[in-house]
């Protein structure tokens, strides 16, 4: 297995199912931890020198901070579709309780500069059709510039309809290059599920999608990885892409970057051997499957 590859439960300690730190090895610049919370359970979080997002992957949350109360409406699962959230700055203390039960996502990233504690309501949340054809995805911006005020922290979450290619075509974001590229490294969690045509005798299946990452001439990597539920794969550097949803299975990703830049950016360069893929979406349309319909969220009119 690679070093840069976490199956589910292998990255887990001090509560948390998930943690990434800046400061493994390896590592530098972003972290995610993501915390099952019991009913009526918290848990108390000092961001310390990173800025931080609160995210429900299921459930609904409120977050506790200056002694207030911030309800966070939450969502059935990642599938269901996007979630009011939270952006908590650098040196601050808060917590977060879930009376019905929750699992909650902490992105996190350092910081070298404050920005005002903010409720991002689902409304605000920008949706992307990405791609076309078998290149089809959803991307939900909720932590990207434009959409999240914050100091070096860019996420976001895709959907890839089982069958498509995501992340695709392979590119990467690991050297500053003003106004072409910038260096940001890069987590991936995954969360799958079976495709609503699959038969009633596949419901035990535990699905399973592929992620790929490979290296330039001067720093090599190497990574193809099948991933499941709650797997994270890291990308420190090198082209990153496809992330592949074989048929009957969706596929949720959640990605977290930041780097060492000054400025907030999110600029790629894509592989030039298969660059030319782009072209092809011009004369093929958007999965008809998109987007994935947003159902209500838990947290109703006060979400």
């Amino acid at each position: 297995m690679s070093e840069w590859v976490r199956p589910a439960g292998t990255a887990a300690r001090d509560g948390y199912d998930v943690v990434v730190r800046p400061g493994d090895p390896g590592w530098q610049h972003s972290g995610l931890t993501v915390r099952t919370l019991r009913p009526g359970q918290s848990v108390e979080i000092d961001t310390g020198d990173c800025e931080y997002i609160v995210l429900p992957l299921n459930g609904s949350a409120e977050v506790i901070i200056d002694g207030e109360s911030v309800p966070l409406g939450g969502r059935a699962d990642v599938f269901a579709g996007a979630t009011d959230l939270a952006y908590v700055p650098r040196n601050t203390t808060f917590a977060v309780v879930s009376p019905g039960g929750a699992r909650i996502a902490f992105p996190f990233a350092k910081a070298a500069s404050d920005r005002p504690f903010q409720r991002i309501a689902v409304e605000d949340v920008e949706t992307e059709l990405r791609g076309a054809g078998v290149a089809s995805r959803q991307v939900r911006n909720f932590g990207t510039p434009g959409v999240l005020d914050a100091d070096s922290i860019i996420a976001c979450e895709v959907i890839t309809p089982a069958g498509n290619w995501s992340s695709y075509p392979p590119h990467k974001h690991d050297e500053h290059r003003p106004g072409k590229e910038s260096e940001l490294e890069e987590i991936y969690y995954f969360e799958l599920q079976l495709s609503d045509d699959a038969p009633e005798g596949a419901k035990g299946n535990d699905p399973i999608g592929y992620q790929r990452v490979y290296g330039t001439d001067d720093r090599p990597i190497d990574v193809l990885a099948e991933v499941r539920s709650g797997d994270v794969v890291l990308v420190p550097h090198g082209w990153h892409g496809p992330a592949m949803a074989p048929p009957g299975y969706d596929m949720y990703y959640l990605n977290v970057m930041a780097g060492p830049g000054t400025e907030r950016q999110w600029l790629i360069t894509d592989d030039p051997l298969h660059a030319w893929v782009r072209e092809l979406w011009n004369s093929q349309h958007i999965d008809p499957r998109l987007p994935f319909q947003q159902t209500e969220p838990l947290g109703g009119d006060e979400s």
